[in-house]
């Protein structure tokens, strides 16, 4: 068991690196969505929910496939500069997870932000600023609001990686496949990998806890 352990734990700094990187983009991407949801602009608003709705009502796993696998059937796109990126599985799948988490991010904060009390629109309004000046306010205490929920997400891409495998990347469970194909100890090496996600989704856990705790700490004040 200690030797699947060193072998499968290999793929940990690759499953890390696409958390780390897919969370980065998605997070923009929604921030910025949440700004579009928030105006008043009705096309763009319309964009945005198509958007939400085609990458939260199709499964993650399809939408790796789709982006890594149906860029080929596309000779224009072979013979462009960007198959050098559609043709590398890890941009393939910071792509993936990058464009599902942000649509799942996208709904906390907008839910987040239209849960704003009506006296804080109303004091903006008050002060003469327009919705673009209000948001740039209101929107960074909505962030905050949302981070509970929004941990949930980061723990949910993490565990997202492990499709990652599906299309050659070595991460955790690229590893333990790997190791599959010679040893044949289904519940030993999949049970240690599970054991691996189960850890640094713990210790995850555990950190994002105390950052919600100090980042919300504004509010057991306000309650005083």
């Amino acid at each position: 068991m200690m030797d699947y352990l060193s072998f499968i734990a290999q793929g940990i700094p690759t499953s890390l690196g696409l958390m780390a990187t897919s969370l980065v983009i998605a997070f923009v991407i929604a921030v910025f969505f949440t700004f579009l949801l928030s105006m008043e602009n009705k096309i763009v608003k319309g964009f945005v929910n198509g958007y939400l709705m085609l990458f939260t009502g199709t499964p993650l796993l399809v939408q790796f496939f789709l982006i890594y696998s149906g860029p080929g059937q596309f000779q224009w796109l072979i013979d462009s500069p960007l198959w050098i990126l559609f043709s590398d599985a890890w941009f393939c799948a910071v792509l993936a997870l990058a464009l599902n988490s942000a649509a799942y991010s996208t709904q906390l904060f907008h839910g987040a932000v239209k849960a704003i009390p009506k006296g804080q629109w109303e004091t903006c309004a008050a002060l003469g600023l327009s919705r673009l000046d209000t948001l740039k306010i209101l929107i960074p205490y909505a962030l905050k609001r949302a981070l509970p929920s929004y941990s949930n997400e980061i723990i949910l891409v993490f565990k997202g990686t492990s499709l990652a495998s599906t299309i050659t990347i070595l991460d955790i469970m690229g590893y333990a496949r790997q190791l599959y194909g010679t040893e044949y100890d289904a519940i030993g090496i999949y049970s240690m990998a599970g054991l691996i996600y189960l850890v640094i989704t713990g210790i995850m856990t555990i950190l994002l806890r105390k950052l919600e705790h100090k980042v919300l700490a504004f509010e057991r004040v306000d309650a005083k």
